[in-house]
């Protein structure tokens, strides 16, 4: 799995990434800062890579659909700081393998992990087959 982090995210959170997943690097690294969202979204696609963020931007559905890209994790702390998102990724990474999150995007708030995940193919049987008959 490639990870990139963010230019929102501090560098600690990049360096607790990196002991559990070596292949990750940031987005101020690479001289991306200032880059314009769908500019950057198309390097990280591009790359591979998966997107841990706190840009509630890059976690709309709509946009960015489940499955259409290499997944998306959302840092939500309750509260503005890096002591809070050191917690917050330290949390998802005892509880989860980020590669399971691949092509979702994951909402991560204190004690909660909410994932979207790509639709399958059971998913769009059901919807077809709970129409009415008229």
């Amino acid at each position: 799995m490639k990870i990139k982090i963010d230019e929102d995210l501090p560098k600690a959170v990049a360096e607790m990434v990196r002991r559990q997943i070596q292949d990750t690097t940031t987005v101020v690294r690479e001289m991306l800062s200032g880059t314009l969202e769908p500019d950057l979204w198309k390097i990280i696609q591009k790359e591979e890579r998966f997107l841990i963020t706190g840009d509630k931007a890059f976690a709309n559905i709509r946009r960015y659909q489940p499955g259409t890209h290499f997944g998306v994790l959302l840092l939500r702390p309750e509260e503005n700081g890096i002591p809070q998102l050191k917690l917050l990724i330290s949390e998802v990474l005892k509880s989860w393998v980020l590669e399971d999150l691949t092509g979702c995007i994951a909402v991560a708030t204190p004690g909660r992990l909410r994932i979207r995940r790509p639709k399958t193919a059971d998913d769009s049987s059901r919807i077809l087959s709970s129409g009415h008959n008229d």
